[in-house]
């Protein structure tokens, strides 16, 4: 009979942060399985390949992964390089699950449909904690069980983008008008262009990703003019949206809030606040989409609507495991409040591992994007510090698990105060003491006073000036072709 220490650690997604498990759990001599339901590994990150991340290198590749790669005698990338989705896939993740010790131990076009204990549902107690996990997947030959020590969810939240309604829900006509949505940050430069050149675009959204496609779909604009953007946010002001500028510790993400700033002032994107989306009625070619505006009726017609309002996590095959997530962010009850986006928004999320992700079902952790429910902004190096800690609370090693190994660049945002303006229009709030002049380089009051006493600004840091704000915004966007 085989012991439960015998069995393999499944680990459920072959993105960047299930590999970087399976790397770890190399290192620790463990036996491992990895179940990814695309048909190749990184499967999500190549749905946005296009768009290049804002963090660098350095900061998307983990530590024992690249030590195991180099062994190999794999070439890294520069670590100051700004890699889009689809070179990430190519120049890591590949590499990475081609390895030897990974690659026999990767099943590939296998969807997970549920997890249990053996022999227990979820209500069983005697014997629990001894029994072996249950992993029931799906692949092309059929359905298939296999028993597992541990199970590691990295499986991330891209197949459940949130809908349109601001209640959680799909607003009448949603489904019915599929053809004409996008959901996440569709490629209008590059193979989705057709459907957006010259066309009147809604985007939705309040994030780096709305930033992304805006931007995009101005870069778009400049070469087929009839392009007409309007951005819809669902609050009043766009200040968590704009980011730290200058002072971000990520020039590139701070670039991208700073960009858009430069848009709004220079009109060149159509703003709407306050806005939520009531139905949506499909008509010949376009759309009629009912909404309100400050809680008063608003229409327009549109031919298509990028949908950039987050996603969340897939909890249906854990219906038989014991979980312990917030009612709200739907994150691990531990972690939830650090990363809650009600009060979460100044610096960065502690680092974090096994204490904040266990659960009442003991060998069961959920990691990466997913572990965030919920809630925005996730770092892949934050999932690399969290598998870091789980592998070493698998192996045993207690101390190791519950140590410190990780310090994330700061995002510059030190306030989160809600400035209100008119209801058609977008109103900034800077990082401290609101909004700077729009005559002035500076990405709020206090940087505004101390430049012009002649300091470099506030808390900037040393962080690289970024002068032609909107070249900034074109350069970003130009890497996403």
């Amino acid at each position: 009979m085989t012991s439960s220490t015998e069995l393999p650690v499944a680990i459920i997604g072959a993105g960047p942060v299930g590999l970087a498990a399976a790397a770890h759990l190399v290192e620790h001599g463990i036996r491992l399985l990895v179940f990814e339901r695309g048909p190749t590994v990184g499967a999500a990150l190549l749905e946005w390949n296009h768009v290049r991340v804002f963090s660098p290198w350095r900061y998307n590749i983990d530590a024992v992964a690249r030590t195991l790669l180099e062994r190999s005698g794999w070439a890294a990338p520069d670590n100051n390089g700004l890699p889009t989705g689809g070179e990430i896939v190519r120049d890591y993740l590949v590499p990475l699950a081609a390895l030897p010790e990974i690659a026999p131990n990767l099943k590939l076009g296998a969807e997970v449909t549920a997890i249990t204990r053996k022999g227990h549902d979820k209500v069983s107690n005697e014997g629990r904690e001894g029994s072996p996990f249950v992993i029931r997947y799906r692949d092309a030959a059929g359905e298939h069980r296999v028993l597992a020590r541990a199970v590691i969810d990295a499986s991330g939240t891209w197949s459940r983008p949130n809908p349109i309604g601001v209640d959680g829900l799909a607003v009448p006509g949603e489904r019915e008008a599929a053809s004409h949505i996008a959901y996440g940050i569709p490629d209008v430069i590059g193979t989705a262009r057709s459907d957006y050149a010259g066309r009147r675009v809604l985007v939705i959204g309040g994030g780096h990703s709305a930033i992304n496609v805006a931007l995009a779909l101005m870069e778009l604009q400049g070469r087929a003019p009839d392009t007409e953007i309007i951005w819809a946010l669902r609050h009043r002001s766009v200040d968590k949206l704009l980011g730290g500028g200058l002072n971000d510790q990520l020039p590139e993400r701070g670039a991208l809030g700073l960009a858009a700033k430069q848009a709004m002032e220079d009109g060149q994107l159509n703003m709407l606040t306050s806005f939520a989306v009531e139905r949506i009625e499909t008509k010949d070619d376009g759309l009629l989409v009912e909404a309100s505006l400050a809680g008063k009726p608003f229409s327009l017609a549109v031919d298509r609507i990028a949908v950039t309002t987050g996603f969340r996590p897939d909890l249906s095959f854990l219906g038989e495991l014991r979980l312990a997530l917030d009612p709200a962010v739907e994150a691990p009850t531990a972690l939830a409040p650090l990363i809650d986006p009600n009060f979460h928004s100044c610096g960065t999320v502690p680092p974090h591992g096994i204490a904040e992700l266990a659960h009442p079902e003991p060998g069961f952790v959920i990691v990466g994007s997913k572990s965030y429910g919920r809630a925005p902004t996730f770092l892949m190096a934050t999932g690399y510090e969290q598998v870091r800690s789980v592998v070493a609370d698998i192996a045993g090693d207690r101390k190791a698990a519950r140590e410190v190994h990780l310090v994330l660049p700061e995002t510059g945002v030190c306030s989160a105060d809600q400035i209100t303006g008119p209801a058609n229009a977008a109103v900034i709030a800077g990082c401290c003491g609101g909004p700077a002049p729009v005559s002035v380089d500076a990405c709020c009051v206090a940087d505004a006073d101390a430049k012009a006493s002649g300091k470099a600004g506030c808390g900037c840091s040393g962080a690289p000036a970024v002068t032609d704000v909107q070249a900034a915004g074109r350069k970003l966007v130009e890497a996403t072709q």
